[in-house]
């Protein structure tokens, strides 16, 4: 294998790319709290990794070219190819620890929707994390990459780790979970996207508005449903479904109304159960099996709600290397 020094560190470097595949994110179950006074809430947001992937590539440069990002793969125009893009993100971070300069290119190809309540951005931050600690040679223990991750964003660690975890804090705070199946979904791909802090600003505005207030001591502590939890581990697809739960979808439906009518759609064709996703606008439809899934997925389409429908199956490895260096 070809390497040369990292500068800073003396730890190997290596010249040949690497390449992660890492998952997006469904929330089968997001409780909010009230408004803290450093503007985040407390969450208990339990989450699955699903089969939809994002894949990051980090390639060397030349001395002074990098860090720089491209993107290919559906709605990249919505993707910022700066330094405000998560993924660089991730990479300045790494090379700040370790001392690196960040000469790297990373190319996000897209699966996974773009602003879209599933995590894509978060997922490339992990992913870009993974490729240049490999790429570095930086020999980062899991708890320090988890680390890096909390401080990018509170899904950044889930799109780590995957499989299915309960987050507490704002999200970051992770307690693994046991899943005792495979689940099946639904996921329609809204025409736009929403911003999840305006998301979050409109969830404290429809408190008020019932006149319950917003704040942390006006709204309860979120908890984990055990019910939830349980059909989890049973792998219960019938269970699962009466179960699921978003405290976000008052607000992302408010948005953009037009979410009622593809949640709609996608019950009356037969799923379990849907939701929107995380902050939306995707919205997710849980399935008894593929066949029913591929039933969903056909009548999303056909019917006009929604731009695009994928299936996929939870829960997902987290950020994997598939492309190793050398």
């Amino acid at each position: 294998m070809s390497t040369a020094e990292t500068a800073g560190t003396g730890t190997a470097r290596t010249a040949a790319p690497v390449t992660v595949r890492v998952p997006a994110k469904v929330n089968v179950q997001l409780a909010v709290g009230g408004l803290r006074p450093d503007g985040f809430h407390d969450l208990a947001n339990v989450f699955l990794a699903v089969g939809l992937y994002d894949e990051v590539t980090a390639t060397a440069t030349a001395p002074g070219e990098g860090p720089r990002v491209t993107c290919s793969g559906p709605d990249t125009d919505q993707v910022p190819l700066d330094r405000t893009n998560l993924a660089v993100r991730a990479a300045d971070a790494l090379a700040a620890r370790y001392g690196i300069v960040p000469d790297v290119h990373l190319h996000i190809g897209k699966e996974i929707p773009v602003a879209g309540g599933m995590a894509g951005g978060s997922a490339d931050a992990a992913g870009a994390l993974l490729a240049c600690d490999a790429l570095w040679g930086t020999g980062a223990s899991r708890e320090e990459l988890l680390e890096i991750c909390a401080e990018l964003g509170s899904d950044v660690p889930f799109s780590l780790v995957g499989g299915a975890a309960l987050g507490r804090g704002r999200g970051e705070l992770l307690t693994p979970l046991e899943v005792g199946g495979v689940f099946h979904w639904v996921f329609a791909v809204a025409a736009g996207g929403l911003s999840t802090p305006a998301v979050y600003r409109e969830c404290d505005r429809l408190r008020e508005a019932r006149g319950g207030g917003a704040g942390a001591d006006a709204v309860p502590a979120p908890e984990a449903s055990p019910a939830l939890l349980a059909a989890l581990r049973a792998g219960d697809a019938a269970l699962l479904a009466g179960h699921l739960s978003n405290d976000l979808q008052p607000a992302a439906v408010s948005l953009l109304p037009s979410l009622d009518d593809t949640l709609a759609v996608g019950t009356e064709a037969g799923a379990l159960a849907a939701l929107v996703s995380g902050s939306g606008p995707t919205c997710a439809f849980l399935a008894e099996d593929a066949a029913a899934a591929s039933d969903v997925a056909f009548a999303l389409r056909a019917s006009g709600v929604c731009r695009t429908a994928h299936t996929a199956t939870s829960p997902a490895p987290g950020a994997t290397v598939v492309r190793p260096a050398g």
